[in-house]
C-alpha cells in the first residue's frame, strides 16, 4: 500500500525518514522532528506503515500548522510577486530570470539564462555582441 500524504504519493522502498521529505516544505530535520514527536522508528520503509499511523503523521502536521505543498508554494510565489511589485533588486532579477542571491554572473549562469552549451562553443555570443 502506497501512503498518500498531502497529495503526495510516498516512495514505496524508503525508509520514512526519508520519504516524507518527498513533501514539499519537509526536509530531513522536520521529518526526523515528526517521527520522534509520534514515536515512529526512523528505519520503518514507507510501505510497511499501518494505516493508524499515516492518520497519526497527517493530523501532526495538521495540528502543528506547518506549510506543506500548496499552501508554502503560494506563499513562496506571493513573496516573489510582491518583490517584483515593489521593485526591488531581487524582484528585478526574477522578472529577468537572472542568480537572485549575489552570485557572479560573468561565467556561470548559462542554466539560469536557459543558455545550456551541449557542445563547447554552440550557444556562445559573438564578440561584437553587446553582452
Amino acid at each position: 500500500m502506497a501512503a498518500r500524504l498531502a497529495g503526495v504519493t510516498l516512495p514505496n522502498d524508503k525508509r520514512i525518514e526519508v520519504a516524507l521529505t518527498y513533501i514539499y516544505g519537509i526536509g530531513l530535520p522536520l521529518s526526523q522532528r515528526i517521527l520522534q514527536a509520534l514515536k515512529i522508528d526512523l528505519n520503518i520503509r514507507s510501505k510497511d506503515l499501518t494505516e493508524a499511523q499515516v492518520n497519526d503523521i497527517k493530523s501532526y502536521i495538521a495540528t502543528q500548522d506547518i506549510a506543506i505543498e500548496g499552501d508554502l508554494r503560494r506563499a513562496v510565489l506571493a513573496n516573489v510577486k510582491r518583490l517584483k511589485e515593489i521593485n526591488s533588486y531581487r524582484g528585478n532579477r526574477h522578472s529577468r530570470h537572472l542568480p537572485v542571491h549575489g552570485q557572479s554572473t560573468k561565467t556561470n549562469n548559462r542554466t539560469v539564462r536557459g543558455n545550456v552549451r551541449k557542445t563547447m562553443g554552440s550557444g556562445r555570443r559573438n564578440a561584437a555582441e553587446k553582452t
